[in-house]
């Protein structure tokens, strides 16, 4: 009686034998080829293209940067004030006539202005207001030089409303873009691996808002008694930035609740590239071309930025922008996180 060979499979079951020379198996593929050299020329060409964005986000708005329609009061002889408006271009300077020098430095403190020129025969009084942008204050002045040096006569220039006396150029103003981003993206990215999973949103928005306060306390007290930035009203200040804030805080917390890590990153990209170079912080927003400037100014924190010089050296005057604006990103983060809990309520027990 004639048996049939059979080999035994590491699963126990049997199987003709391999013929000699032959492969039992097929291989795995070999590492390479060419789909994973798409996919490393996809990530090299978009890191490149991501590097070239942010180089157009941080340096186009500075190429181009210099005054654009900024509202600027004149005031004195009629002839004289004719023949500046007819000098000065369009496109940088929007000209406002006023009766005497006090109306027009109300005007500056009313914010309907970024300065002013008062033109006399003995003179030319060049009114500023830094704490509204130090670079279009620069070029006032540059302005009532130039035109006092076309007279003959001597230019004084005055400072109506300027920044702490121990920080005349606004350093600490200028340096607050970077440290409101990462207000934003540090706690959720701190909180999620300590409060992890849905069960623990409501923790991380209690912790997010909680930050927001705490930090904004902090900040405030810097800019008051570190950097002397800003003089007085450390209530309003603090307030003012504990909303900007939680206008960065909690969108990125109520997208990362619906969207995961896609959703967290793509707001940090779009705060990194645009928010801050277009914050506007440092130079004032009529210093920025203007549609840079607008869009600047819809973001957390430009708007910050906004309400801060409103709040701490105006008095209040130009709030109302900014707030409605941080209030429209905090009212749409804590939407997206009232919606998460929905999605996935948390579990007790």
């Amino acid at each position: 009686m004639s048996t049939t060979d059979a080999t035994a499979a590491p699963n126990g079951t049997t199987g003709t034998a391999a013929a000699p020379g032959s492969t039992a198996a097929t291989p795995p593929p070999a590492p390479g080829g060419p789909k994973a050299a798409r996919k490393l020329a996809a990530v090299v060409v978009g890191l490149a293209a991501a590097i070239t964005l942010m180089l157009c986000a941080f340096g186009l708005p500075s190429a181009h940067g210099g005054p654009h329609h900024a509202p600027l009061g004149v005031t004195g002889p009629r002839q004289a004030v004719t023949a500046v408006q007819k000098q000065l271009p369009d496109a940088q300077w929007d000209v406002k006539t006023y009766e005497n020098a006090h109306a027009l430095t109300q005007a500056i403190h009313d914010r309907d202005v970024v300065g002013g020129l008062a033109l006399g025969a003995q003179g030319v009084d060049v009114y500023t207001a830094s704490a509204g942008g130090q670079q279009i204050s620069t070029a006032i002045s540059g302005l009532g030089t130039g035109l006092a040096a076309q007279q003959h006569v001597r230019a004084t220039t005055h400072e109506v409303v300027g920044y702490g006396a121990d920080d005349p150029h606004g350093t600490g103003l200028a340096s607050l873009a970077l440290p409101l981003m990462f207000s934003g993206i540090l706690p959720v990215l701190i909180l999620t691996p300590l409060a992890p999973g849905p069960a623990r949103l409501r923790a991380r928005f209690g912790g997010i808002v909680a930050f927001a306060f705490v930090a904004a306390a902090g900040v405030t007290g810097m800019l008051h008694f570190g950097t002397g930035t800003v003089d007085g009203g450390y209530g309003t200040t603090w307030l003012g930035l504990a909303l900007g804030m939680l206008a960065l805080g909690l969108p990125f917390l109520g997208l990362q609740s619906l969207f995961g890590q896609r959703g967290f990153l793509c707001l940090t990209v779009v705060m990194m590239f645009f928010g801050n170079p277009l914050s506007a912080l440092a130079t004032g927003p009529y210093w920025l071309p203007d549609g840079w400037s607008a869009f600047g100014q819809l973001l957390p924190i430009g708007a910050s930025g906004s309400l801060l010089r409103a709040n701490a050296f105006f008095g209040g005057t130009g709030a109302g922008g900014p707030l409605v604006v941080l209030g429209v990103w905090a009212a749409a983060g804590l939407a997206m996180v009232l919606v998460a809990l929905r999605r996935r309520p948390p579990v007790r027990g």
